[in-house]
């Protein structure tokens, strides 16, 4: 599968995650955004770049929503709840929001 982002084919799995993480660009997760039915707000932001940081600069790190939950917490001056997130990623944070941030599928199941 693909998506057409600004006139170029990015590869995508069978269910909609970037096989390459370096096609990703800001246009890319509009796109994929789109798909998901999410308007990106600047929340939605901080989630995409902090999880696309962990990825690519801590060891491929995929968080859980626990730490996602406390390290967002430091971002936005007060920790959010796993409602507030849901807001924003209503399919998951950690699996709806890594799929914006082009980042690859999440295997693991559950857990907090």
């Amino acid at each position: 599968m693909s998506i057409e982002v600004n006139g170029k084919t990015i590869e995508t799995t069978e269910s909609g995650y970037l096989t390459d993480h370096t096609a990703w660009d800001e246009d890319v997760a509009k796109a994929l955004a789109e798909g998901e039915g999410i308007e990106l707000t600047d929340k939605h932001w901080d989630v995409v770049k902090y999880l696309r940081d962990e990825y690519i600069n801590n060891n491929q790190n995929q968080p859980m929503e626990r730490q996602l939950l406390k390290d967002l917490g430091k971002v936005w001056g007060s920790k959010p709840s796993s409602k507030d997130l849901y807001k924003l990623f209503p399919l998951a944070p950690t699996k709806q929001g890594t799929k914006i941030a082009g980042l690859p599928e999440v295997q693991r199941k559950g857990g907090y």
